[in-house]
């Protein structure tokens, strides 16, 4: 400032005594210098021309200094005009921009000076008016013309970083020479004048770490392979300074924070203790299956994703029992249980865990294996358990009417620890309020102490309660379903009168049928049948029984039937259930022989063989069918006409009835000689009357003549009919 207010003074004097004209002092002209007699005419397309006028205004721009402190005025130029003779009579007058306010004129020298101190970076120049006229009339001498006063600039803004302090980041491990990021200054001083605009960047802070480029203020790693986990944040000053950075120029400094980011380039570590053991945990054998019985913990110095861990079990004893998790928001392995634990079985468990960092960076995979391996070892506490039942559940059986006291089961309960302690049992009574059951303490034995009926009730379900006799309060439960059977009271039987089917032509091993059986004791869907022959039948040469799931086949053992030979075939078959006690019963089978074609199909066998499916068609049947019905029906008209007959015969008039026909033996016989005969008796000879006696002829026979009855049903006449049946159904013509 020192230096302005010495050259605005060294001006002022120069000015004051005559050595300079304003037009020379204040240089330079934005057209260039121009001689006294010479004026800038600006063409219409801008160009400068020179031509030789009459002497106008010596005048063209105004320079002023910024920030003048000066006790005067600060002298900026003066006007003058060619009509101006010195005497007084031409006045100058100053309108424009800053007149009056900034800038003032003499009226009669044309001086101007500037009575504030300006600063360019608010406004760098001011466009004024100039007019020369008349000191007594006022009009104008001139035409009005305008000039420029420029506020000329001096080094008074020292250079600023807007947009600080920086943060910046850059990946550990990166190369010299890594972009960090870019800082800038700017200088409110006129760059165009000198060196007041003109920054040059330097680090005040932060080496060797970080450089910056001077001249556009890039900031770069000046260390190669530097390491988060040793330093993570840096704190860098950069200095722009003004003038080229010479001496006297102005500076302005910001902070550039910068912070390495993490790469993985760190293996996860399990911290060994000296007996070789990462982890030891002592594990109660009632933990649940399930729950955490430990956590275990790899480090890794790095961070974020690049610091997550996989935990994994070896193969090997804790595989099957232990599982492993890992827990991403601390970066454990959660150990859990997957199997119970048995103290008594098995008292402790040494295994291997891996922790393996899942994000791998092929950079750093000479640095080694990014794995490590820790030895577990997990030690089992045995706990007092409470005793343990041999099964899940018991299912047992009772059947109806049993005496009390009957033992129906028994349930067995034993301590797994090592004291071994004795059992003792109990029915919890809120399952049996009846009292139905008792059970022995010591045995676990469950008997009845009711007489139970399976039409009240078919099933109880009692809780039995098991208690270690040295610590009562350790007890296990478990379920008892009684089941109430019913009493086998009847035998099986064939469940229809079956009365088998076979061909002639029937193959040894052909099954020929297939029989059941029912039982009135139980419900079809519970009951179980057992088939087999009988012992007297166990040698059957024609048959066999194969027994079946509740059904049987009848089997052939030989080949070839006949008919004549023999139609019937009876086979006892024993047929037994499954209740208790065993019922059984000798059933008969009747086995016809009938005659069939190659096809196995029956072609006559008896009378109810016509119902029996011999391979005619539906229309075939229906035709039979009504065959028969006409038939029927013919031989019903037949009948009826017979009998119609018959009465036709039998009705006579009154006289017949009432009538006698008399005949005489004897010439003039009276009536013993007489013999009445009724009529009726010839019409109806089957219910004629015994004869009357006559008294006066002696009988023939004491007693009447009986009638004779034909005797029904002989057997030598329906085995005679059989046998010709039997025949022609054998002729084949």
């Amino acid at each position: 400032m020192l230096i302005v207010n010495c050259l605005s003074l060294l001006l002022w004097i120069l000015f004051d005594e005559g050595l300079l004209t304003p037009l020379q002092s204040l240089s330079p002209r934005t057209s260039g210098r121009i001689d006294s007699d010479q004026i800038i005419d600006l063409s219409g397309d801008g160009t400068p021309m020179l031509q030789r006028v009459r002497r106008g205004w010596i005048w063209n721009q105004f320079f002023v200094l910024e920030e003048y402190m000066g006790s005067e005025p600060q002298y900026v130029g003066k006007l003058h005009s060619d009509l101006d003779n010195g005497d007084g009579a031409v006045k100058y007058t100053l309108l424009g921009q800053g007149a009056g306010t900034i800038f003032t004129i003499d009226e009669i020298t044309g001086d101007i000076h500037a009575i504030r101190s300006l600063n360019r970076e608010e406004k760098s120049y001011y466009v004024l008016s100039a007019q020369a006229v008349d000191t007594e009339t006022s009009k104008p001498l001139e035409p009005q013309s305008e000039f420029i006063i420029k506020v000329q600039d001096i080094n008074d803004n020292e250079p600023k970083f807007l947009d600080g302090p920086y943060t910046a980041s850059v990946p550990e491990m990166s190369p010299a020479g890594a972009f960090v990021r870019q800082v800038t200054a700017t200088d409110a001083d006129d760059p165009t004048y000198g060196n007041s605009a003109r920054v040059v960047y330097s680090i005040l802070h932060g080496q060797p770490y970080f450089s910056v480029d001077p001249k556009t203020g890039v900031i770069r790693t000046a260390l190669s392979n530097m390491d988060r986990e040793v330093k993570e944040d840096y704190e860098v000053l950069i200095q722009a300074k003004d003038m080229g950075g010479q001496m006297g120029g102005l500076a302005g400094t910001t902070t550039v924070n910068i912070t390495l980011t993490d790469v993985n380039d760190n293996p996860p570590r399990f911290y060994k203790s000296k007996h070789g053991f990462c982890f030891l945990s002592l594990v109660p054998e009632s933990s649940p299956v399930g729950s955490a019985i430990g956590r275990i913990k790899a480090n890794d110095a790095d961070i974020g994703k690049n610091a997550e861990i996989d935990y994994s079990i070896v193969p090997g004893d804790g595989l099957n029992v232990f599982d492993i998790t890992s827990d991403k928001s601390t970066q454990k392995g959660v150990i859990h249980l997957k199997k119970p634990l048995d103290y008594e079985n098995k008292k402790s468990y040494i295994f291997k865990v891996d922790a393996v960092d899942p994000h791998p960076d092929h950079r750093f995979q000479s640095m080694g294996p990014f794995k490590d391996t820790a030895t577990v070892k997990i030690t089992v506490v045995d706990v007092d358990e409470p005793p343990v039942f041999s099964r899940a559940f018991y299912i047992m059986d009772v059947y109806e009417d049993t005496n009390v006291g009957s033992i129906i089961g028994a349930v067995t309960a034993q301590d797994s620890d090592v004291s071994n302690s004795p059992v003792r049992y109990s029915i919890d009574r809120s399952t049996d309020q009846e009292k139905y059951f008792t059970i022995d303490d010591v045995e676990g034995t469950i008997a009845t102490n009711e007489i139970l009926d399976r039409e009240d009730v078919s099933q109880y379900s009692i809780s039995v309660i098991a208690q270690k006799l040295s610590n009562p309060d350790l007890i296990s439960r478990v379920n008892v379903t009684i089941q109430v059977l019913d009493v086998n009271e009847y035998a099986p039987e064939l469940a229809v009168p079956y009365e088998n089917l076979m061909c002639e032509n029937a193959k040894n091993g052909q099954i020929i049928g297939s029989i059941g059986a029912e039982d009135k004791d139980k419900p079809l869907t519970e009951q179980q049948f057992h088939f087999k022959l009988s012992p007297e039948s166990a040698t059957n040469p024609n048959f066999t029984l194969h027994d079946n799931d509740n059904t049987a086949g009848i089997v052939t053992k030989r080949n070839g039937f006949s008919r004549r030979q023999q139609e019937f075939y009876f086979l006892p078959i024993v047929i037994s259930d499954s209740g208790y006690p065993v019922q059984s019963s000798t059933n008969t089978l009747t086995i016809r022989v009938c005659r069939c074609d190659v096809d196995g199909t029956i072609l006559s066998c008896n009378v109810e063989a016509i119902f029996l499916p011999v391979g005619l068609s539906t229309e075939a049947l229906i035709a039979i069918l009504l065959c028969i019905i006409i038939l029927l029906v013919i031989v019903v008209l037949f009948v009826a006409l017979r009998r119609q007959r018959k009465k036709e015969i039998c009705m006579t008039s009154k006289e017949d009835i009432r009538d006698n026909v008399i005949s005489y033996d004897d010439e003039g016989g009276g009536e013993e000689d007489t013999q009445a005969f009724d009529i009726s008796t010839l019409r109806k000879p089957d219910v004629m009357e015994d004869a009357q006696l006559r008294r006066d002829v002696k009988p023939e026979k004491l007693h009447p003549q009986l009638r004779t009855i034909v005797i029904q049903n002989n057997t030598d006449i329906r085995d005679f009919i059989n046998q010709r049946l039997q025949e022609n159904d054998a002729d084949p013509t």
